[in-house]
């Protein structure tokens, strides 16, 4: 190495080092900070404030602190460090600039043709935390073109064991301007395999933490994956950019108002998860509401005050009128027959205040009036009547379900109360439906939707409600829908998410899914998703594909688990659902952990069923049977989608083991 080049990587790990102090001492002014306040309350805001802030300021020496600089060209010539987030001296002078700033968008964009007042761009390559080079970028040398980066290329292929990593060092321009969409833009990411759409949405909401801090710190970040293994995988990428706010969460612990026993009958659970099932709920709710047939009397002192039931029925009319929720013209329907009463006191020349009015609204008439025109209700009571009561159900079903769907309603044995019913998880998410009927539900400032196309409408209904008034980032892949209630299309998926206004972006250069691996995988999208345009792979390394037919699948698929775990990185052995069972048998001795297991723990080996396949990453896959994993859907289709997800987790290699024939789209050359 040259000896200006050494004393240049020398003077940048001097920097290195003097940013990592700064960080340390803004941390130690931070934990420094007394606190006195008279107020418990205040008080104990504050602490939180200190702790999240330390939380923030914490700095992981294996993780780099920056990872790039940019020195930008006349009038300014000034120079930045560009890192994970923002670090100053104790003079307040930036020694790192956060990868959200205005400052650092040139980092991301900048090229040749457009080098945004940049001269050279600067990248580092770094080993366990340790700065080991820099490669330098001249945007001023026009009509040469655009450079190629080892660095980068090194980063975006660097074997990966553990949780999902961020990828701030390594955002693509088509990614940043997702990434930097505005607060209020709800924005569909059709991504291929590979793509990074995960990574995108979990940085857009980083970004957004960022730069609309005041808005979102009020109103709330919500990242909503498809499973607990999936939340784990991509738990570490938030924190890891100093953002602890955001919660992560499913559909199914977002709508979970009463305790879930697991799915029901697949035929039963897409009717439940059909758009049409929210007229028959709104349609049950609202019988509720009746007109009065008699007079209401209220009894006050001497008097008795009258107020018609014509009169009483034109605010209950009026009141239904006005599109508010059943619980909110519930608890108006009081204060407006008690409204009524005091114009009648005015008129008999009383002069009634409103204290005398709250008064009237909580006396025992006027409140069993109005619970009898305008009943109490509970969600779970009332789909539980609906799912029992053949006549109720045919009354709101009538004209929007068929008789026979009805029928698949109904519950062949009708438990003894809601509380001993076994839930499905497209029950509760009914029952959420019920219950933003009856109170609306708050809405969040951004909701991040991973997977969204393996929603049914009522869970993407259930989903949109969350942020009614916010913003969202949809992310999915059309191709990888595996549920029987799979969206078709991202237009019907945005209807039902309330965003319609939502503009798509498709994703189709991989970076991470190797060239060979991709190609294979993509026979089977002219079936599973002929509309989408195959996936292309940007990286150098083809990656490894061998598909191998053996008498023992499992026996082989223990051989090359052996093979494969003497190389660095992760590694994923992707089985049918129904042979779990069968492979923790066969991996007697080899130490490893089972995806959905309660008691998973971290493994240098995952044995990963195929239905919870999506959205992890390995950078060795054997993948066992795919056949089996076909068939182990309901249908066909459905079953070369999930094999389509298992075949596109490999980062470097992917072993295809089979004794079963494969499915014959896979089969041609």
């Amino acid at each position: 190495m040259p000896s200006d080049t050494s004393d240049t990587l020398q003077a940048e790990k001097d920097y290195l080092k003097t940013s990592r102090a700064a960080l340390a001492l803004m941390r130690e002014k931070t934990g420094a900070l007394e606190i006195h306040s008279a107020d418990r309350v205040n008080q104990e805001f504050l602490q939180a404030a200190i702790f999240r802030r330390m939380k923030e300021l914490e700095d992981d020496p294996d993780v780099p602190l920056f990872f790039g600089r940019l020195d930008y060209l006349e009038p300014t010539e000034e120079t930045f460090h560009i890192g994970r987030r923002h670090v100053n001296d104790a003079q307040g002078e930036p020694l790192v600039v956060d990868w959200r700033a205005d400052i650092s968008v040139p980092f991301y964009r900048a090229s040749k043709t457009e080098p945004m007042g940049v001269g050279v761009r600067r990248r580092f390559g770094f080993t366990h935390g340790e700065m080991t080079a820099f490669e330098d970028e001249d945007l001023t040398a026009s009509g040469q073109d655009e450079q190629h980066s080892d660095i980068l290329d090194a980063e975006i292929e660097r074997p990966r064991s553990g949780p999902m990593r961020d990828i701030v060092a390594t955002i693509q321009p088509e990614q940043d301007v997702i990434v930097r969409a505005g607060v209020d833009e709800t924005i569909c990411v059709q991504g291929a395999p590979g793509t990074g759409k995960t990574a995108v949405g979990l940085h857009r909401a980083a970004y957004l933490l960022y730069a609309y801090r005041d808005q979102l710190s009020r109103a709330g970040v919500l990242v909503v994956g498809p499973n607990a293994s999936f939340l784990r995988y991509i738990g570490d990428v938030l924190p890891a950019l100093g953002e602890i706010e955001a919660k992560q969460t499913t559909v199914e612990e977002l709508v979970a108002r009463v305790k879930v026993a697991g799915p029901g009958p697949a035929t039963v659970d897409v009717l439940k998860g059909d758009a049409r099932m929210a007229e028959v709920l709104h349609r049950a709710v609202w019988s509720h509401v009746k007109l009065p047939e008699e007079s209401l009397v209220v009894p006050r002192g001497a008097h008795r005050w009258r107020v018609a039931a014509y009169q009483a029925e034109e605010l209950v009319t009026e009141l239904r009128s006005r599109g508010i929720r059943y619980g909110a013209g519930r608890a108006m329907l009081p204060q407006r027959l008690a409204h009524a009463v005091l114009l009648r006191m005015e008129a008999a020349g009383d002069s009634p205040d409103d204290r005398v009015q709250d008064s009237v609204a909580r006396s025992r008439p006027v409140k069993q009036y109005a619970d009898a025109l305008w009943p109490a209700l509970d969600p779970a009571k009332l789909l539980f009547r609906l799912f029992t009561d053949p006549e109720l159900l045919a009354e709101h079903a009538d004209g929007i379900l068929t008789a026979e769907e009805q029928a698949l309603l109904l519950w062949d044995k009708v438990p003894r109360s809601p509380g001993a019913a076994k839930w499905s998880v497209a029950d509760a998410t009914l029952i959420d439906e019920i219950a933003d009927l009856v109170d609306r539900t708050p809405s969040l400032g951004h909701v991040v939707l991973d997977e969204a196309q393996d929603l049914s409408a009522m869970q993407l209904r259930a989903v949109g409600r969350r942020c009614s008034t916010g913003s969202m980032t949809v992310l999915g892949d059309i191709a990888q829908g595996t549920t029987p209630w799979a969206t078709p299309s991202w237009d019907e998926a945005l209807k039902h998410l309330g965003k319609t206004s939502a503009h798509t972006e498709e994703l189709t250069t991989g970076f991470r899914v190797p060239g060979q691996v991709i190609e294979y995988a993509a026979r089977l999208l002219p079936t599973i998703a002929p509309h989408l345009k195959p996936p292309t792979a940007v990286r150098r390394a083809r990656g490894e594909l061998t598909i191998t037919r053996v008498p023992d699948s499992l026996a082989a698929a223990v051989t090359a688990v052996r093979e494969v775990s003497e190389r660095p990185g992760s590694i994923g052995l992707i089985v049918p659902d129904a042979l779990v069972p069968a492979t923790r048998k066969a991996l007697q001795g080899i130490a490893f952990s089972v995806l959905g297991d309660e008691d998973d723990v971290d493994a240098h080996l995952d044995v990963v069923p195929a239905s919870l396949a999506k959205g992890l990453e390995f950078d060795h896959v054997v993948l066992v049977e795919p056949a089996g994993i076909v068939s182990g859907e309901a249908d066909e289709r459905t079953g070369l989608r999930r094999l389509y997800v298992c075949l596109t987790r490999a980062v470097t290699s992917l072993v295809v083991l089979h004794s079963e024939d494969l499915p014959a789209v896979l089969e041609t050359p």
